[in-house]
């Protein structure tokens, strides 16, 4: 086996695992690593802000399945990877960071930028290892790819020291080993069958671990067989059309809504790829509704929820099998779900063509959605309006409306964008966000720009911290501290080299968007939006609403 530089070696570990981007901001710790990477295939992706690699490394992992890269230096580098990280490890997005270090041997600079990244790591991470030796570089890639893969996915870190990066090692790769998920156990099966048919009214929910393709088949083959009406979380939303009859809607919010009608007149929840990371779509009580949890994993125990059968496995294969052994029961009955699906879309629709402007956010989600393709992808940024879109906007496809209900971050919605339009090159894709959470990573316009990508971006502009201001009044507080002022987004865009619009009424906007949807380059729309009715359309649902119809 013939000698080879570390960094080389660190290069040709991370292509033997498939790696296709490394997204980031190279410092000087990782110039050996800099100077190996521009003889390889991997293209290197240059972000404004380490957040923004994070946020396209983790949206790499989410919509491909295998780990997104990125890289930083030491210090106040490696510091601004800990908001991706929680983002990938809650939202179990398999991702890998790469942080740069002073050298470990022979150090001339003191303690200067260092800091114990590995053990900042430790709480938001899988696994976390500084690299000591070159020669441990093969296993200790291959290590963390496998963990990051792991169910469930998440984020990983290795930090590798400069003077490391620059030694003589021995040229070695380990083989990608793949491996089948377990099934489930038989007896879970059975049971799951037997809970099922005895139920007088099931209900399906789909959950963010059902968001694969062979999930989704599996599922959609079910709710043929067995005419089980279903409902999904934020995150799970599009493993099914949402155009089947039988599906009834999104848990938006934890409780009091029309869904929740059904929920609670459900004798069981089949639960399919939920955990409780995500916000929860129901709350479980004693004596009450009963709960199939169907993942990967078992379920962990908490307040509201703790589900009296855990069917642990491959999903795919427990759902197809469960499906396989199930006979649908004419004792099932249900009529009451099919009510409150009507009046769900009812309620729906009372907005979707309110013109007033500025636009309410209801009538925006319409307008996208009436836009946009099937197959089309919107990425969302953090803000009061991800409820209308996980409410309003119906999904056709797997992973086409990428929300975060997990961490819940804002500043992610441009970059997730760009990577879903940067390996979805044939695809129409828009980011809608905040004007608070679009200023927090805005400045990766310019890479959007500079890779040559056709998006759309769309703010949603009502010049305050609308979520918090919400809730502010929604819990009877002064409106105290959550007002600012925007730039001219319109100059701000064309700064950057892109497009910039600022449409006047509700039909300008949806022919900007159409314009922006078929043209070139990076089109930014910036869309004054009113919040004013987000209170009484709540009302709507907490006090005015009926369970019994």
């Amino acid at each position: 086996m013939a000698n080879i530089k570390a960094s080389d070696l660190f290069i040709k570990a991370l292509e033997n695992e498939g790696v296709e981007y490394i997204f980031g901001i190279p410092g000087e710790e990782n110039l050996d690593v800099l100077d190996s990477l521009k003889n390889s295939k991997i293209k290197l992706i240059l972000t404004r802000h380490e957040q923004g690699a994070g946020f396209m490394a983790a949206t790499y992992g989410r919509l491909t399945g295998k780990p997104g890269v990125c890289l930083a230096t030491l210090g106040p580098g490696a510091t601004n990877f800990v908001t991706p990280a929680a983002y990938a490890q809650l939202g179990a997005m398999p991702m890998m960071m790469i942080t740069g270090q002073k050298p470990i041997k022979k150090s001339k600079q003191g303690r200067f930028q260092i800091v114990d990244i590995v053990n900042l790591m430790k709480p938001i991470t899988k696994y976390t290892q500084q690299i000591v030796n070159g020669n441990n570089i093969p296993a200790m890639i291959r290590e963390s790819f496998r963990v990051a893969l792991e169910e469930r996915p998440g984020a990983v870190h290795l930090e590798l020291p400069e003077d490391v990066a620059a030694e003589e090692c021995t040229e070695r790769l380990f083989k990608v080993v793949g491996h089948r998920r377990p099934d489930a156990d038989k007896r879970e099966i059975n049971e799951a069958v037997k809970m099922i048919e005895k139920a007088k009214r099931p209900l399906l929910l789909i959950g963010a671990g059902a968001n694969r393709k062979r999930t989704s088949k599996a599922l959609t083959r079910f709710i043929e067989d067995t005419g089980i009406p279903f409902f999904n979380t934020q995150m799970g939303k599009g493993v099914v059309d949402e155009r089947h009859p039988d599906y009834i809607g999104t848990a938006a919010l934890s409780a009091d809504d029309f869904l929740h009608c059904a929920i609670g007149r459900a004798d069981l929840i089949i639960n399919v790829g939920h955990d409780v990371i995500e916000k929860p779509p129901f709350f479980m009580e004693e004596d009450g509704t009963e709960v199939i949890h169907v993942n990967f994993f078992p379920a962990q125990a908490d307040e509201v929820y703790f589900p009296q059968l855990n069917v642990i496995g491959d999903i795919a294969t427990s759902v197809t099998q469960i499906a396989i052994n199930i006979e649908k029961q004419d004792t099932w009955d249900f009529t009451y779900f099919k009510k409150i699906k009507n009046e769900i879309e009812t309620h729906l629709e009372t907005y979707a063509t309110d013109d007033r402007f500025p636009t309410i956010p209801q009538r925006a989600v319409s307008i996208l959605r009436d836009t946009i393709p099937d197959d089309g992808i919107v990425t969302l940024d953090n803000g009061v309006y991800k409820i209308w879109f996980a409410r309003n906007y119906k999904c056709y496809e797997p992973q086409t409306l990428l929300l975060d209900n997990a961490l819940a971050t804002m500043g992610a919605g441009l970059p997730s964008a760009m990577l879903a339009k940067l390996i979805n090159p044939d695809k129409k894709v828009v980011a809608v966000c905040g004007d608070g959470g679009f200023m927090m990573n805005s400045q990766e316009l310019e890479t959007a720009v500079r890779l040559n990508l056709d998006m759309v971006v769309i703010i949603l502009n009502d010049n305050a911290y609308g979520m918090i201001k919400w809730k502010q009044e929604g819990l009877g507080f002064d409106n105290y501290g959550l007002d600012y002022k925007n730039p001219d987004f319109v100059k701000y865009a064309e700064s950057y080299g892109a497009t910039g619009h600022r449409p006047t009424s509700d039909n300008e906007f949806q022919t900007i968007l159409k314009t922006a949807l078929d043209g070139k380059g990076v089109h930014l729309i910036d869309l004054t939006v009113d919040y004013s009715l987000n209170h009484s359309i709540l009302n709507v649902l907490l006090k005015e609403k009926t369970c019994i119809l």
